[in-house]
């Protein structure tokens, strides 16, 4: 009996060594994968942070090089048209094309494209002319009714738009140059810095998106360059004009650009009045740079605006992220 118990204790031992083999594998295995995930880990984190870092010296550079080309634009003087250098559009390109680097440069190794484009922004409807010493301008209000009218959105909403823009701008209860007084507003209006805040003052999604390509919100209030805006624009800043009267004036300007407003009234038919100083000019101060970088799979968008004072281009602001769907303004080419 003493040797049929050896055996059976033999193999207990043999089985359970066996199993404490398995579970001292089973454990260095996940030892070794959760280290592993964990190198791999911060090898992305690494990578991520290389490229972002990369990505956004790169779109600064691009953002230099733009504000260069409007500085030296400004030494050439004259009008701001879109047959200049600024207006041209840099479509996507490597890097390598025309960057002469370091061949042991990290950059260099990937497929870096880049592209951007700078956009007169004076080539819309400013928002901020709205507001005028604590009143509604009835010219800029008149300006905006027929931009509403053109692309059929409703006029309660401009109403508000105008009423929530006084009180953000500190002039609650202010009457318009018609002499209607403001709509009561909410006391909770803040003062947005960009387009798509404007769903802040009472604007709707979507009369935001139909208008988006069409008005902008700068800091100070400017004229409409009648070199660089769109059809929809032009209509909507001159009073009394027809919308054949604009694409007449296109045309004039597709074979030369307007040196100075009375060269645009001519080709409105000469009839004074039509083109006002102060309202309209030829000749911008603000410009949107926007810059796209695609590095290996991650795309990087920078969006920026510029003002230019002279020689003096200063950035106003700037947002960079992932590509999303921004609108950008119609840039009619010559």
């Amino acid at each position: 009996m003493s040797w049929r118990y050896a055996a059976v204790r033999g193999r207990r031992e043999a089985g359970a060594a066996l199993l404490a083999a398995m579970l001292t594998v089973t454990l260095v295995a996940t030892f070794a994968a959760a280290a592993l995930w964990q190198q791999f880990r911060s090898t992305e984190v690494e990578a991520a942070e290389r490229i972002r870092v990369q990505s956004g010296w790169l779109l600064t550079g691009s953002l230099d090089w733009a504000r260069l080309i409007l500085r030296e634009d400004s030494r050439a003087g004259g009008a701001d048209h879109l047959a200049e250098p600024w207006a041209v559009p840099l479509n996507e390109a490597r890097l390598s094309s025309f960057l002469a680097v370091d061949k042991e440069a990290s950059v260099t190794e990937r497929e870096a494209f880049l592209s951007g484009q700078i956009s007169d922004m004076q080539a819309r409807l400013n928002v901020a002319n709205l507001a005028d010493g604590g009143a509604i301008s009835e010219t800029a209000l008149l300006a905006f009714e027929r931009l509403f009218t053109l692309l059929g959105l409703p006029l309660e909403e401009l109403n508000t738009l105008s009423s929530q823009l006084l009180l953000a701008t500190g002039s609650q209860g202010a009457t318009s140059t018609r002499g209607v007084r403001s709509a009561p507003v909410a006391s909770s209006a803040l003062m947005p810095r960009r387009v798509e805040q404007l769903v802040w003052l009472g604007l709707s999604p979507q009369t935001l998106a139909a208008l988006h390509p069409f008005i902008t919100l700068l800091p100070v209030p400017t004229p409409v360059n009648l070199n660089t805006a769109s059809a929809e624009v032009i209509y909507a800043s001159t009073p009394g004009v027809e919308m054949a009267e604009v694409q007449r004036l296109l045309a004039v300007r597709e074979r030369s650009h307007f040196r100075n407003l009375a060269d645009a009234g001519q080709a409105l038919g000469g009839q004074p009045g039509r083109t006002v100083e102060g309202q309209q000019g030829v000749t911008s101060r603000f410009f949107e740079v926007r810059g796209q970088l695609r590095l290996d799979n991650v795309v990087v968008q920078e969006l920026s605006l510029v003002q230019r004072d002279g020689v003096t281009v200063r950035t106003l602001w700037r947002d960079r992220g992932a590509v999303a769907d921004i609108p950008s303004g119609p840039q009619v080419r010559p």
